[in-house]
């Protein structure tokens, strides 16, 4: 990659664009937002479907975007969704296409998501309990969510990966339980530490399960051994599972293990901010750009200039970090 790529001042180039399609979900996870929902964005201020398209084509043809993955909130509820794949996927080079959902929509929706080009899937599960689901959730859905997880599978979008956060005292006990289910199912599971990234900024660090534990309770059952390919970028650490013919367990650890000296992500945010970090508290505004007549070269200049600031860690383990204002609803995962 040259210097007309994505390339921040610590020498990390950013290849991976995060999408937030919406801010909006359907709902209402008790660890990211209030019974009620949030204050959602303004029509205006999101982007428009041509908007998001414009602005992933700068990323791909200009700045060496390789991997384009769509979040939200939800993102399967936004409208246009399927054009907005389909567009993704004509551009040249072509990006890997995934998406992060919350599994709702995709018994209806992923066929159609496939054919249109989309690559590959991760859906948020957090328990295999129906009943914890609703008290998690604040919503009688988990049928739903089985039944999109099979029919990615069925659709190709493959490999399909599960993400869970365990929470302590409500779902600490279910590592064993979801690492079974998805080596029976063949998707591929992924632990994620909760992050301080809640609407009423109400984390606590003593209640987030932590890496080393989640390990700890996989092996009680599991014989894992850490993957001996490099993990580069990738967000998770994977361990093979032995005896399950090179199926893989991942381990995102974002608090305690955290990656930020090889992350090469940038985040596009609903109502058209770039975000250098998950945790930024400052964003780039590039809608104002596309709706003041800006050229593509100019675009990307300006994206540019927002990633070569970016810090050189989150800071979460710093006495004096600041969680940001925007919730994960409102940035995109």
């Amino acid at each position: 990659m040259t210097n007309d790529g994505l390339v921040d001042q610590y020498g990390r180039t950013a290849v991976d664009l995060r999408v937030s399609l919406t801010d909006k979900c359907n709902l209402r996870c008790t660890y990211c937002m209030p019974a009620e929902g949030l204050e959602w964005l303004a029509g205006p201020d999101l982007l428009t479907d041509d908007e998001i398209v414009r602005l992933i084509d700068v990323g791909v043809t200009r700045l060496g975007i390789r991997d384009v993955r769509f979040t939200g909130g939800e993102p399967l509820i936004r409208r246009g969704l399927l054009p907005i794949v389909a567009a993704t996927a004509a551009l040249r080079p072509r990006p890997s296409i995934s998406i992060t959902t919350n599994g709702l929509g995709l018994a209806k929706l992923a066929s159609p998501l496939a054919a249109a080009g989309l690559d590959r899937v991760n859906v948020s599960l957090d328990t295999l309990r129906p009943a914890r689901f609703e008290r998690l959730t604040r919503r009688d859905r988990h049928r739903d969510v089985i039944a999109g997880l099979a029919a990615a599978a069925d659709a190709g979008l493959v490999p399909v990966k599960i993400n869970a956060v365990l929470l302590r005292g409500v779902n600490d006990d279910e590592a064993v339980p979801l690492l079974r289910f998805a080596l029976t199912h063949g998707y591929e599971m992924r632990f994620i530490e909760q992050m301080p990234l809640d609407a009423g900024h109400t984390w606590n660090r003593n209640a987030m399960v932590r890496a080393e534990e989640i390990l700890a309770a996989l092996g009680v059952e599991f014989t894992l051994t850490p993957d001996p390919g490099h993990r580069g970028a990738a967000p998770a650490e994977i361990w093979l599972v032995d005896g399950y013919d090179g199926a893989s367990v991942g381990i995102i650890g974002s608090v305690t293990r955290p990656f930020c000296g090889d992350c090469d992500r940038t985040r596009l945010t609903a109502d058209g901010q770039i975000r250098s970090c998950l945790f930024s508290q400052d964003e780039s505004d590039l809608r104002g750009a596309l709706r003041g007549g800006c050229d593509d070269a100019e675009i990307a200049r300006r994206w540019r200039v927002a990633m070569a600031g970016k810090l050189p860690g989150h800071a979460i383990n710093d006495r004096l970090f600041l969680q940001p204002a925007r919730p994960m609803s409102a940035i995109g995962g």
